[in-house]
């Protein structure tokens, strides 16, 4: 294990860093399936117990655990194999508030494959089953998120790019059953597609922004638009608590930032909350007046007016265009919010090319003053790769666990020539 010591220009003082790598944990590398960032979880603790999911070179999928940062991770390969050489076909987990591993798979407009272990905090999976049995033919980008009570939300797309619908369900761990809460809460009437991001403050109040995709060319991103929900997801408002008349479409959408086509806006990215329930999004897209897309922080601040900031230190343009996962020179963006004793703190995970491609965080206290403290937190390339982390360890600890794997990406679901690659954790701690 690598120690090193990493100095912030702010409050945060010094971070801790170390990798944990175990050499026998290596994941399909030839492209970044493994590293996507809408897998929303890589690896999720509960309690004491940490897990972890990733393909094998055979794109077989894999499942660890392990009890605490300084013990080894037990390993598991099930007979479960996924799609390895489309990047949408990502694994995504969650576990219970009753210690149940959740686990989807291998999904690009495509039959659910989803099932759970067989009792809590095992690696033994149950046989794939049905949710609920409805939607479930077409699906793409599942991700799931515990609410405040132990209780699951499950979001993915039912439809094909730029003609797609968000469905919502959630899960009781009481019934241990599943219930489709929204059958099409955001609807692209035929015509367009939501591409989003969703998180869950500590009031139990779920949060979600999207992007309109007008096509499958990722050119036609636009706008940041923006919902939430107090009850579950069963009633949705605006951020002024003006209620929806579901399913929300093109018309009746909050747009919170107004972003035109063949702006290099990305899709599926990250939000954060502070403690008073304010949202954070964080994106990337080009303005008009430049060729060199930024970093920006769109979020609704303290007087519920909403703000846009572009970070502004990058300098290499580059544009996006077509159909299918891109190589792209940098990655989505997680964001990640907390309060110290002295001052509000964001922080903002990421890989630029202009940097080495290397794992790097940048963090500010002053979201006016907008000059972020950046630092690499790897110090070798990880390639095509984009930041997942363990939310639930945030939640519970504010401690960053990443997870970290070099690969490579080419345009439209080409492959490269990387070999399986070595998976670690980056663990982050920083004194407050």
């Amino acid at each position: 294990m690598k120690y090193v010591h990493i100095l912030f220009m702010s409050l945060i003082s010094l971070a801790s860093f170390a990798q944990e790598i175990q050499p026998e944990m290596k994941g399909w590398a030839e492209n970044s399936v493994n590293a996507v960032i809408f897998r929303n979880n890589s690896i999720v603790t509960y309690k004491d117990t940490q897990f972890i999911a990733y393909y094998d070179a055979d794109g077989y999928l894999c499942l660890g655990k392990r009890t605490g940062e300084d013990s080894p991770w037990q390993l598991s390969t099930t007979n479960y194999q996924g799609n390895k050489e489309d990047a949408h076909n990502c694994i995504s987990i969650m576990v219970d508030g009753a210690g149940y591993l959740h686990v989807a798979w291998n999904h690009h407009d495509s039959p659910l494959n989803y099932t759970k272990t067989q009792s809590p905090l095992s690696l033994d999976l149950e046989e794939p089953q049905a949710m609920t049995g409805k939607l479930e033919d077409k699906v793409t980008y599942p991700g799931f998120y515990q609410t405040t009570d132990g209780n699951l939300l499950f979001l993915y797309r039912e439809g094909q790019s730029g003609k797609g619908n968000l469905v919502l369900n959630t899960y009781d761990i009481n019934t241990q059953k599943w219930t489709q809460i929204q059958d099409n809460l955001i609807d692209g009437e035929g015509e367009r597609s939501a591409y989003w991001q969703t998180c869950i403050d500590k009031n139990n109040v779920i949060h979600l922004s999207w992007v309109w995709r007008e096509s499958p060319d990722v050119a036609s991103n636009h706008d940041m638009c923006y919902a939430k929900s107090r009850d579950d997801g069963k009633t949705w408002t605006d951020s002024k608590g003006n209620e929806y008349q579901l399913p929300i479409t093109a018309k009746t959408a909050e747009q919170v930032a107004m972003i035109p086509q063949n702006s290099e806006l990305i899709n599926q990215t990250s939000m954060t909350t502070d403690n008073a329930g304010n949202p954070y999004i964080a994106t990337y897209y080009r303005k008009a007046d430049t060729k060199i897309p930024q970093y920006h922080i769109i979020y609704l601040d303290d007087a519920q007016l909403w703000q846009d900031i572009s970070l502004g230190f990058r300098t290499t343009p580059f544009t996006l265009s077509g159909g299918g996962t891109k190589k792209i020179p940098i990655s989505r963006p997680q964001i990640l919010c907390y309060d110290t004793p002295h001052a509000k703190q964001w922080l903002l995970i990421f890989r630029d090319v202009e940097r080495g491609n290397k794992v790097t965080i940048a963090n500010i206290t002053d979201l006016s003053a907008n000059k972020w403290a950046i630092n690499n937190l790897t110090a070798t390339s990880v390639g095509d790769w984009e930041p997942t982390y363990d939310t639930e360890l945030w939640k519970q600890q504010q401690k960053l666990n990443i997870f970290a794997q070099k690969v490579g990406q080419e345009d439209g679901e080409q492959n490269s020539a990387l070999p399986a690659q070595t998976i670690s954790v980056l663990n982050v701690s920083f004194e407050k």
